[in-house]
Order: structure tokens, then C-alpha cells, then sequence
């Protein structure tokens, strides 16, 4: 029997948005079907971060000599306000340029066929996905709906009421203004929005069960995090759950541990699950669990005409969307390989990492590990900037394999990536001693790189005693 379309896209996301636009220009026939407008669920939060940045910046502008206020005299830190309306609209004007960007007359032009609407896959007589009382066929259909923030099980959490990255646009909106937040989870989001409210004037309590914020990062790297947040004023409970939250007389309670605390606002940020409810998956057989859908190496679900991507690592749909649609579209052989790609943490100074953690490599490789460590503070471009909390920690074998890195540092995502790419075209780090142009931040990297060669001498007692020798020798033959 015919099918209508060579491939169905289900999701409005970035990575169904780009899988729809790379297989109209590779001539197949392609639907996407998608709610309007199609959106990145997370450039509200970090548009609003950046605004946050540039406020901490123009306080801290007294330290390079320059004064907000009239009086020269003054050598306190300026007071800076925000205007959070203002900043919002500025948020959303983000927001709506790039849904802009991916509306449906672009996708249009480019040859696709745009659905508005929610529906759901049925079985019989044929495998098909229904919209709109619309029955739609095809040889094969890629999901990449994305995922939402996952709600914890908290006695009275949804009575009391809640924000998440989701709904953060929302925030200028409550009246009286919040000032007084608690902050819940320990994954990167929450460390974001932690830092951001706190830079706009917003008295904040983080919340983690763990014994320190980012538990999944190298502890060395997420404790400088977590000391820049503390020094800014954010208060983090560590070890400590949220197991209650309550509304008395119009004020939220929230007990965490053993203490009841009174806030304004609730920000969760505890995790992300799929989008997929709606989708009707187990009557085509696709298994799936809130930690994320079951997917072979070739991105293929338990139903092998149908495929996913950008869900376990959502900063990675395109790439995952590539994959997928040569499978779906050609032949399934091609196989994802997620070995040196990094991803970041848009705190700041931001967090990046790429490869396994000194713990992991010392499990696998025992003694065959070098650590390889400068701080940010050595960094010439570092102190021009006044940007000198961090660190660049790239893990070694002997023979210089990289297997993994992390940058605490201004613009770390940047920083990262030629370590990442010479992981992936295994690069040994010696290669990486490239002299970096002064003054610049980059030259962290080379100056852990050369950390390598420093470290094979100090265990190489008798290549040290050739050389003391040969150098004696030397000296004792000049005249």
C-alpha cells in the first residue's frame, strides 16, 4: 500500500524543526506536525540569564575604576535595578525572533508539510499517526518532542503552585513581585536560575539532596560553582529534601530537611522527563519510562519504523536528528557516537566537560592516569577580564590519551571544544600545546597541555638523572 510521506516528524522542537528541513532538502516528502509556534523551551530562562550577567558586570565595574554614580568619592559597588518587566519583553523578543526563524511559511519554502496540531499514532490497519481527523501514513516517523521539567512527589506541591523553565516568562507577571524564592534540584537548570535570581536582587534558597550542586561534574569543578553562588548570596542546603509545601494566609511554606521555610516562589528544576503522554506509543509498540525512550545505537525505539531524537541529551538533536534520518530515510546502519562530545552549564563562570571524570578514569585505567590542572587565575587575558575564578582539568593516560576534561571559565563551552575534537579525532593532548594568542583565555588549554610533559619527566627518574648528567657534563667540557 502507498504511504503519504517518506518520513513524519512529531515535536516542536529545534531538532524536529532541523530533521523536517534536512530531509525536505535531501527530496523526500516530509510532515512535520508540531502545536504553533514551534519553540526552544529553554532560551526564555537563558536569555534572561545573560540579562542577569550584565547586571552582575555593571556592579562589579568599580574594580576597573569606573562609577555609576556622580560622586567620584564613592567606592562602593554601584546599587544596580532591574526592571524585570522590561527585562521579560526583552526575553520574549528573543524568543519570538527565533520562533521567527522556525515558523511554518519558512518551513513552507523549504518543501515541508506543516501540520499545527497534537495527535497520536494508531496500529491497525496500518501503522499511521492521526491529526486533525487527518490520517497520515509513511515509511518511517522520527519523535522529537523534547522533554519537560519533571515534577517531584512533594506532599501539596501542586495546591501550593509552582514555576518551572517552562513557565519562568510568567515571573514578571505575579503580583506582589516575589522576592523571596527557594529553588529545587541540583541539575544544571537549577543552578542557572539560582544564580540569575540572585543577580536580579531576589533573596534565594537552593535546595539539593546531594552533598554538593552538580553531583554528575567533576567535584573540584562544581564546588567552584557552588562557592561563586554562595558568595553571591545564594543559600544552598545540601543534603537536604523537599518533602511538604503549603499555602498559609497567602505565603508559601516549603519544609526542607527539618526546617519550614516561608517563600515568595517556587522554582523546580529537579530533572527532565519525555513529552510523550499524548502520543499513544504502547499500541505501536515503542517503550518508554520518564527516564527517557528505549533506543538502540542506530536511535531506532522498539518499533523500528519509527525513531527519536533529543531527548537524553537535548543540547545534542541536530546531531541525533542526523543520525536518525539517514536510518530512516536510507538504510538503519549508521550508529550514534556520543565519544567526545562535551556539554556545558550556563552558570557563571559557566561549567563545560567533555569525557569521563578523574574517579571514572582512575576505575578503569588505575595508576595509567595523569591529572593534568591549571587555574584560571594564571591566565594573563584572565585578570584583564577580572574574571579569575576557574580552572582547566584535562584527564590523561600515560601515552597522552585524553579521556576526559572540565573548564570552569568565561565562555567555557568555547573553551571546551578543542579539547573535544581532539578526543574525538584521538588527538594525543601533546598536540594541543598550541601557542594560544596573548592575551586570550585560551591559553588555559595550553598551558594544561604542557602540564602533560612536565608530568612524564617527574616520573621518569632516569630520564632525570640522563639529563643531569648529560647537562654536568656539558657545563664541565665548556670553556
Amino acid at each position: 500500500m502507498a504511504v503519504d510521506y517518506d518520513l513524519v516528524i512529531i515535536g516542536n522542537t529545534p531538532a524536529g524543526f532541523y530533521a523536517a528541513a534536512k530531509a525536505a532538502s535531501l527530496k523526500a516528502r516530509v510532515a512535520l506536525i508540531a502545536p504553533e509556534p514551534l519553540v526552544n523551551a529553554g532560551a526564555h530562562s537563558k536569555a534572561l540569564t545573560q540579562i542577569s550577567r550584565t547586571a552582575q558586570q555593571m556592579r562589579a565595574a568599580h574594580q576597573f575604576g569606573i562609577y555609576c554614580d556622580t560622586d567620584e568619592q564613592i567606592s562602593a559597588a554601584p546599587q544596580i535595578s532591574v526592571k524585570l518587566n522590561e527585562a521579560m519583553q526583552w526575553c520574549a523578543g528573543i524568543v519570538s525572533n527565533l520562533e521567527a526563524q522556525q515558523s511554518p511559511a519558512v518551513l513552507a519554502s523549504l518543501g515541508v508539510d506543516f501540520i499545527a496540531g497534537a495527535g497520536q499514532f494508531y496500529p491497525k490497519p496500518q501503522l499511521g499517526f492521526e491529526v486533525k481527523d487527518r490520517r497520515l501514513r509513511a515509511r518511517a516517523y522520527l519523535l522529537a518532542t523534547g522533554t519537560l521539567s519533571a515534577i517531584p512527589d512533594i506532599d501539596g506541591l501542586a495546591a501550593t503552585g509552582y514555576l518551572t523553565a517552562e513557565t519562568i516568562s510568567q515571573f514578571a507577571n505575579i503580583k506582589p513581585q516575589p522576592q523571596n524564592l527557594m529553588v529545587i534540584g541540583a541539575e544544571p537548570t537549577a543552578i542557572e536560575l539560582a544564580q540569575t535570581f540572585v543577580r536580579l536582587g531576589k533573596t534565594v534558597t537552593l535546595a539539593v539532596r546531594s552533598p554538593y550542586i552538580l553531583p554528575k561534574e567533576d567535584p573540584e569543578a562544581a564546588q567552584l560553582i557552588q562557592a561563586q553562588l554562595e558568595a553571591e548570596g545564594v543559600r544552598i542546603l545540601t543534603k537536604t529534601e523537599v518533602t511538604q509545601a503549603k499555602s498559609i494566609d497567602g505565603k508559601k511554606w516549603v519544609q526542607a530537611g527539618n526546617q519550614a521555610i516561608e517563600v515568595d516562589e517556587i522554582l523546580l528544576a529537579a530533572g527532565e522527563q519525555p513529552n510523550l503522554d499524548s502520543l499513544n506509543l504502547e499500541s505501536v509498540g515503542v517503550k518508554w519510562h520518564l527516564r527517557g525512550i528505549e533506543l538502540s545505537e542506530k536511535l531506532q525505539t522498539t518499533n523500528p519504523r519509527i525513531f527519536a531524537c533529543g531527548y537524553n541529551l537535548a543540547h545534542l538533536g541536530n546531531y541525533e536528528a542526523d543520525i536518525a534520518l539517514k536510518n530512516a530515510l536510507f538504510l538503519p546502519v549508521f550508529k550514534a557516537d556520543y565519544h567526545g562530545i562535551p556539554c556545558g552549564i550556563f552558570s557563571d563562570p559557566q561549567l563545560a566537560r567533555v569525557g569521563i571524570s578523574e574517579a571514572q578514569a582512575r576505575s578503569q585505567y588505575g595508576k595509567d592516569v595523569l591529572v593534568l590542572r591549571q587555574y584560571l587565575k594564571t591566565i594573563a587575558g584572565a585578570q584583564m577580564l577580572g574574571e579569575t575564578t576557574g580552572l582547566c582539568k584535562i584527564i590523561v593516560r600515560g601515552n597522552g590519551e585524553i579521556l576526559g576534561a572540565s573548564i570552569v571559565a568565561p565562555n567555557a563551552g568555547e573553551l571546551i571544544y578543542p579539547i573535544a575534537l581532539a578526543m574525538r579525532q584521538k588527538i594525543k593532548v601533546e598536540k594541543l600545546k598550541l601557542p594560544a594568542i596573548w592575551p586570550s583565555l585560551s591559553e588555559i588549554t595550553e598551558n594544561t597541555a604542557a602540564e602533560w610533559s612536565r608530568q612524564r619527566l617527574s616520573r621518569n627518574e632516569r630520564l632525570q638523572d640522563f639529563l643531569e648528567g648529560l647537562f654536568n657534563w656539558r657545563r664541565g667540557r665548556f670553556k
